[in-house]
C-alpha cells in the first residue's frame, strides 16, 4: 500500500471489484483492491457467457483485468481484511473508514466497496467436492454446452430439482433426477418430468464412481451405480459477508422456488447499502449473477460511489469557500 488514505478501498479482486476498481481509477480516483486470492469459480477451466471474452481460463480473465486497473494507477495487494470501522468525521466531510488486514496492517478510505463473492456449500456426499467445478456442476448457462448430448444426472435436496432436471433437459436427453434426499414430487411433476423423458431414480446417494479421474456414475446406498457423465446439485450459496457484519449490516435469506439458497447483502438498485458510504457489488449481494454480471454491477457501483465523492467533494469546497 502506497499510500495511508483511498478514496476508495475494494476488498475483492473478482470480476466485479477488478471492474469496480478499473472505473473509478479511470475517474482518477485513488483505489487500493485487497484480495485474498480465492476467486469463487477457480475450480471452473473457462468463464463463458463472457461477450469478448468467451472460453477465457478464470485466472487469464483475472490477470488482464489487474494489469488494465494497474494500468490506470489502481493498486492491488494481496491479504485479507478481517474488519471495518467508521472514522469520526468533520463538518461537510465524512470520516470514512479504517479497514484492518489479519496481518494487522490498516488503511484508510472515504468510500468501501465490498466484492467479496460468496462461498458454494455443497451437499454432504462423498466426492463432490472433488469433482465440483469439473463434472459436478450447478449453472446450465455456465456448462451445460460443455456437457450437452451427455448422460447427466441432477441430485435432488429440495423442491428445486424438478425444476433443474426440466431445465438441464434443454442441454441432453439423457437427464435422470436422482431423489436422494429432496422431495418427492408431485403428480404434475411427475408427469411432466415423464413427458420429457427425464428418468427418476429412488434411493440415497452414497458416492461418486470415478476412474480414470473421471465422473463415471453415482453410487447408490445399496450398491447399484446408475453410469452418468455430470451431476448436477444444488449448493447453498454463502455470501461472504464478514466485513459487512463488521459494519453492522446483516445478511439475509435467499429464497428460490421455495427453497432457501443462500444468504446474501441487500443493496439498492447501485449497490448502496444501509451504511452511509458502504457499497457491495457481485455475488456477495446477487447470488445468481454470473461473471459478466458482475463486472457490470462493479462498473454500475463505481459510477455511484465516484458521484457520491463528487458530491462530498463539492459540498466540501462550497464550505471551503464561505468560510474566504
Amino acid at each position: 500500500m502506497k499510500q495511508q488514505r483511498y478514496d476508495v478501498v475494494i476488498v475483492g479482486g473478482g470480476a466485479a471489484g477488478l471492474s469496480g476498481a478499473l472505473t473509478l481509477a479511470r475517474a482518477r480516483r485513488s483505489v487500493l483492491v485487497i484480495d485474498a486470492g480465492e476467486p469463487r469459480n477457480a475450480p471452473a477451466s473457462h468463464v463463458h457467457n463472457y461477450l469478448g471474452r468467451e472460453s477465457t481460463p478464470p485466472g487469464e480473465l483475472l490477470a488482464i483485468g489487474r494489469g488494465e486497473v494497474a494500468g490506470y494507477g489502481g493498486e492491488i495487494v494481496e491479504g485479507r481484511v478481517a474488519s471495518a470501522e467508521r472514522l469520526p468525521g468533520e463538518g461537510e466531510k465524512e470520516g470514512g473508514f479504517r479497514v484492518v488486514l489479519e496481518s494487522g496492517s490498516t488503511v484508510e478510505a472515504r468510500r468501501l466497496l465490498v466484492t467479496t463473492g460468496l462461498v458454494d456449500e455443497l451437499p454432504p456426499v462423498p466426492g463432490l467436492a472433488e469433482r465440483w467445478g469439473r463434472e459436478v456442476l450447478h449453472c446450465p448457462y455456465c456448462h451445460g454446452r460443455e456437457v450437452a448430448d451427455r448422460p447427466i444426472g441432477v441430485l435432488s435436496t429440495g423442491p428445486l430439482a424438478v425444476h433443474q432436471a426440466l431445465m438441464w433437459r434443454q442441454w441432453s436427453d439423457d437427464v435422470t433426477l436422482f431423489r436422494h434426499t429432496g422431495p418427492e414430487p408431485t403428480d404434475e411433476e411427475y408427469e411432466q418430468l415423464a413427458a420429457r423423458g427425464v428418468a427418476v431414480v429412488d434411493g440415497e446417494a452414497s458416492g461418486l464412481e470415478v476412474t480414470d479421474d473421471r465422473f463415471t456414475g453415482v453410487r447408490l446406498a445399496g450398491g447399484r451405480v446408475v453410469p452418468r457423465e455430470a451431476l448436477v446439485i444444488q449448493a447453498r450459496f454463502t455470501a461472504r459477508s464478514a466485513v459487512l457484519e463488521s459494519l453492522g449490516l446483516v445478511p439475509v435469506a435467499q429464497e428460490m422456488g421455495g427453497e432457501v439458497i443462500g444468504t446474501y447483502i441487500p443493496t439498492d438498485p447501485v449497490g448502496a447499502t444501509e451504511v452511509p458510504g458502504v457499497w457491495a457489488a457481485g455475488n456477495v449481494t446477487r447470488l445468481t449473477e454470473q461473471v459478466i454480471g458482475a463486472a457490470a454491477a462493479g462498473l454500475m457501483t463505481a459510477g455511484a460511489i465516484n458521484g457520491d465523492l463528487i458530491a462530498e467533494d463539492t459540498r466540501t469546497a462550497v464550505e471551503a469557500r464561505r468560510r474566504g
